[in-house]
């Protein structure tokens, strides 16, 4: 079972009447509904460009994604403005959407990155979205810029009562000159800042435990860590923000499955499975969704 000690729960987050409302929605009222969330991302196509559906073909249409979300009973499914604008009309009201509201390609180097705004949290309303994304770059040299953009993403969700999904990710040469962008100083960090920001829900990598970087990171973090560890002190940077970890790139759906069930013991509220999903088969995307499920079940909040 979850650690319930650190575990957000909803009633904890001090929100509006229509985020709480919205949240509630994603928690309740669709995927697992044990108040876990099971989102499925496929912002890959603007992050990484066309390469991730070339060794799935099927994949590269966005409703082969949507019908994924659907039929396997996702909490919510997560992309930019333009295939919420051009497919989610076919899914509407059947499966919660989560409007990315910025996104950048992989083409220019991440020494500096920032993910510019394209879409708003207007935008997000007409479209019938229950939240909005952000992807926030902690440690990049523009966090300037960042830090401005996204405040006025949060303002305006907060007017239109719309919970605010925040893809935390430590970028930039200062972080990789720090012990890099998997290290538990960074993701750690990473969850602080989202936290401090105003995130509802953050959503983060699980750490990479490499005694060879660690000598890179700040003399506190000088101490043995196993990865359980390291995920509950992630958590607890989190704070009143409910966690989500990333289910990574497509591999062994035994070991995903695995870590996964170690981030629910630590205290996660869910689990975000994008790649490792969709980029197979529709009847091999349903088996993992069912698995998924058959996991988040024996975590409810």
């Amino acid at each position: 079972m979850a650690n319930q000690e650190i575990r957000a729960h909803l009633d904890q987050l001090n929100l509006s009447t229509g985020k709480k409302a919205r949240l509630y929605r994603l928690l309740y009222g669709s995927g697992p509904g044990n108040g876990t969330l099971m989102i499925l991302p496929i912002d890959q196509g603007l992050e990484h460009g066309p390469r991730d559906f070339l060794e799935a073909p099927e994949s590269q249409d966005p409703s082969f994604q949507f019908r994924v979300a659907l039929d396997g009973h996702f909490s919510a499914i997560a992309c930019q403005f333009g295939l919420a604008e051009k497919y989610y009309g076919d899914y509407a009201g059947q499966v919660p959407l989560i409007l990315k509201l910025n996104g950048k390609t992989e083409i220019p180097s991440d020494d500096e990155p920032l993910s510019p705004l394209n879409a708003t949290v207007e935008d997000a309303v007409r479209l019938g979205a229950d939240a909005v994304g952000y992807t926030l770059y902690v440690g990049s040299s523009r966090q300037d810029e960042d830090f401005k953009q996204f405040r006025l993403v949060r303002e305006e969700a907060d007017r239109y009562g719309l919970p605010v999904v925040v893809w935390s990710y430590p970028r930039g040469a200062a972080i990789e000159a720090k012990g890099g962008r998997d290290s538990l100083y960074a993701i750690d960090y990473a969850a602080r800042v989202a936290q401090e920001l105003g995130a509802d829900v953050i959503k983060i990598n699980v750490p990479k435990i490499d005694s060879a970087k660690l000598s890179h990171t700040p003399k506190a973090y000088h101490r043995e860590w196993t990865v359980e560890s390291a995920l509950q002190q992630i958590i607890r940077s989190a704070g009143r923000s409910l966690v989500i970890f990333a289910g990574g790139e497509k591999g062994s759906s035994g070991s995903a499955l695995e870590k996964a069930r170690m981030c629910m013991d630590c205290g996660a509220t869910g689990l975000i499975f994008g790649r490792n999903v969709w980029q197979q088969s529709y009847h091999e995307a349903m088996i993992l969704s069912e698995k998924i499920h058959e996991l988040l079940a024996n975590y409810p909040g």
